[in-house]
């Protein structure tokens, strides 16, 4: 266990490659994440109520605070921003076979950004070596001239710069719940999307095809994921933001949304 503060970020996941298991919230978590081999998987079942704190894994936050909360018999994680201000839940010390691997969490998002013009969220990170890349499978963009917001793939620090590839086709939906998932192929340095198990083609981006950026797009061998929010413009409607993950799995075949 341990103290979070504010604008830290605290690493409370121990060395060592990612393995299934309890200290992992892996095999024999219980709840959704039952007895499947999975690279990591959290539930917040196990976890009391309150501050978020857990050797499982760290938490990075700034203007930000993560609270497990109970939901309709459920424990979630609720995630609350100030501003711009950031809250992840960090998987530190990861370590997917071939740098491949997949993704899911169920979320509900209070609100969206509706201004400043073209707003951008994250709500999942992964980072690494071998790339500059920082790589957001899962955000989205408010985008004025079409009065919405929509989820997009992104990218930022690397040679192909900073873009979000967010698609018409893909509208948020604020209050109510959904479940995410997303693929992690460093064979093609692709990326690929489902929302409540339905494929999002649109928002697949490989080495060639990334929002339109002529350079080369190469996946960092991530060895951090982080799971939660973050909004990168100031004074920002609304003033701030919540939102409730649960069911968060990595692993090496597709977890799927059923329970």
């Amino acid at each position: 266990m341990g103290v979070v503060l504010a604008g830290s970020t605290v690493a409370l996941a121990g060395n060592g490659p990612v393995a299934a298991g309890p200290d992992r919230g892996g095999v024999g978590n219980g709840g959704s994440c039952g007895k499947r081999a999975l690279l990591f998987c959290e539930d917040f079942e196990r976890l009391p109520t309150g501050g978020a704190a857990t050797l499982a894994w760290g938490i990075d936050t700034k203007d930000g605070t993560l609270t497990v909360e109970r939901h309709r018999g459920d424990k979630v994680l609720r995630v609350h921003t100030e501003g711009n201000g950031r809250a992840f839940l960090r998987v530190d010390d990861f370590a997917a076979p071939g740098n491949s691997f997949y993704g899911r969490m169920r979320l509900r998002v209070d609100a969206f950004p509706t201004a400043p013009d073209w707003a951008h969220f994250t709500l999942v990170e992964a980072t690494g070596s071998g790339s500059a890349e920082i790589v957001r499978p899962i955000g989205g963009q408010w985008a004025p001239p079409l009065g919405g917001s929509y989820w997009g793939v992104g990218a930022d620090g690397g040679p192909t710069g900073d873009w979000t590839n967010w698609r018409e086709s893909a509208p948020t939906s604020e209050d109510r719940w959904q479940c995410f998932e997303w693929q992690w192929d460093a064979t093609d340095n692709r990326i690929g999307v489902w929302i409540d198990g339905v494929p999002q083609p649109d928002l697949t981006v490989t080495t060639t095809d990334h929002g339109g950026n002529p350079v080369d797009f190469v996946l960092p061998q991530a060895d951090t994921v982080k799971i939660g929010w973050q909004l990168y413009q100031g004074g920002p409607t609304p003033d701030h933001f919540d939102l409730w993950l649960d069911d968060l799995a990595l692993g090496q075949q597709r977890v799927g949304c059923a329970r």
